[in-house]
């Protein structure tokens, strides 16, 4: 019944999260805004989850999944009750940024699964949990339009903001209650305050470029601040008793080789979300389909079903395989498709398909890249440790879609003002050839000192191996002190 509770909840939180997409167009009319503005609006929610989402995990190491996880839940609940009532812009934006905190809910719903089951079936609770999220998401895209042209765009925000508060308080009274770490040393806030702030300063920029875009001097400035704030952050780490992230923890080839592996599986999948929608909707007329904001719902669902499904697959997959063996077989999956679509792409049929097939893909690789990694490290530092791997998978989209939007623009034809044929052809197979980086990525970073299953480490026979071939530790659901380890996250 608890993990239930949380599954409810993850889907409610997949809902809100994306009930703003299909909405968009009417939002703007209703309230007025422009399209930027429209879209600040919807990036809002991203780039709060991405600074939000170590903070979480840290605090919840700190003082406890389930306390943090639902104060959490009470600043989503305000953001969705404002984002409801909101009768103009700013009002709708600062309910989008509450509700970006959500993100910051999956590492802590990972916190209270490894500590409440064995770490063989916290990997496949682990997906199921994801699943349910991206399964909300569909649910969100597709009750949105109904919702908000039956009633108003207003209950589109109310209805799911009323499940995640029924959800929640089943959470507070079914979900045993996990005690605060004992620590000799406080939390180490100039290390959240800098990672923080590099977060936030690459999201911002990422947004902008994606957007309106940067001069050059504004980009090399971008990377500038970012880098000097992440210096910054490990100068700090490495001299604090305290540290947010264990740099020791990050240094170890699971952790790190999973981080690589999730930016590099997201950027191509996150290519590909980008391109397909948009050859959906080329007109047909020149060599694309005509198809509607309705249409394109319709033929991009089979694919939202199927990464969600691929969430749940990926747990399971990942307790009888190891995340290494699943991370290559999707990956395979994804190049294979990805080269075929860039010949084949003449059909809608064949999009959907392709869509399906790399969704599945994506999902079952990051999803057991973060199972592994979950069962990998101390159960004090689950939190962060899944928290930076989810912030990687956001940025790793992100990115990708960049990447994708950057090659149409290279490619407008001047005299009709839209991307060309080839410029979609060559999205594909730049996409294509990033699904086989993380092919190339899983044999660098093989670990040369893995151990057989079933050596004298504490893991019994059949358990799965950590993230690129290291094999994964199994801890005891017993709460370890990060002070005693240096003070890890």
């Amino acid at each position: 019944m608890p993990i239930a509770a949380l599954g409810v909840l993850a889907l409610a939180l997949g809902a809100l999260q994306s009930v703003l997409d299909p909405a968009l167009p009417l939002l703007q009319r209703e309230l007025g805004i422009t399209p930027s503005e429209g879209a600040l609006v919807g990036n809002s929610l991203l780039v709060t989850g991405a600074v939000v989402a170590p903070v979480a995990g840290k605090l919840g190491d700190r003082y406890g999944g389930k306390r943090v996880l639902l104060l959490l839940m009470a600043v989503v609940s305000t953001g969705g009750v404002l984002a409801s009532l909101a009768p103009n812009l700013p009002v709708l934006l600062v309910g989008q940024v509450m509700q970006g905190v959500m993100i910051g809910a999956l590492p802590l719903s990972f916190i209270l699964v490894r500590k409440n089951l064995p770490a063989a079936r916290s990997q496949a609770a682990i997906g199921l949990v994801l699943a349910l999220f991206t399964g909300g998401s569909m649910v969100g895209t597709l009750f949105a339009g109904p919702v908000a042209e039956g009633l108003s765009w207003h209950w589109m925000f109310a209805l799911p903001t009323a499940v995640i508060i029924v959800a929640a308080l089943a959470v507070a009274l079914l979900m045993p209650h996990d005690p605060p770490v004992r620590a000799d040393s406080p939390i180490d806030w100039p290390g959240v305050l800098l990672l923080s702030g590099a977060l936030l300063t690459f999201m911002i920029g990422l947004v902008r470029v994606t957007g309106s875009g940067l001069a050059p001097l504004a980009v090399v400035a971008l990377v500038v601040v970012v880098a000097g704030l992440v210096t910054g952050w490990v100068v700090v780490e490495r001299r604090t008793a305290s540290p947010m992230v264990d740099l020791r923890m990050l240094a170890k080839p699971s952790m790190w080789h999973a981080c690589l592996l999730t930016v590099v599986v997201s950027g191509g999948f996150g290519m590909t979300a980008l391109l397909i929608p948009q050859l959906l909707a080329m007109p047909e007329q020149a060599y694309g389909f005509g198809a509607d904001t309705t249409d394109i719902g319709l033929l991009l669902l089979p694919g939202a079903v199927a990464g969600s499904l691929a969430d749940s697959v990926g747990g399971l997959a990942t307790r009888r395989f190891g995340p290494r063996v699943v991370v290559v077989a999707g990956s395979v999956v994804a190049v294979a498709t990805l080269f075929t679509l860039a010949s084949l792409h003449s059909a809608s049929w064949q999009l959907v398909v392709a869509k399906v097939l790399t969704a599945f893909a994506a999902g079952v690789g990051t999803t057991a890249l973060l199972a592994g990694a979950a069962t990998d490290v101390e159960t004090g530092d689950i939190g962060i440790a899944t928290s930076l791997l989810v912030v990687t998978r956001v940025i790793g989209v992100a990115v990708g879609a960049q990447v994708g939007a950057t090659i149409l623009d290279s490619g407008v034809d001047g005299a009709t003002g839209l991307p060309t044929e080839s410029s979609f052809v060559t999205g594909f197979t730049v996409a294509g050839l990033i699904a086989a980086v993380s092919l190339l990525a899983v044999r660098l970073t093989r670990s040369r000192t893995a151990k057989p299953r079933g050596a004298a480490t504490g893991t019994p026979t059949g358990t799965p191996s950590a993230p690129a071939g290291t094999p994964a530790t199994s801890h005891t659901s017993t709460p370890t002190s990060t002070s005693n380890k240096g003070a890890q996250a």
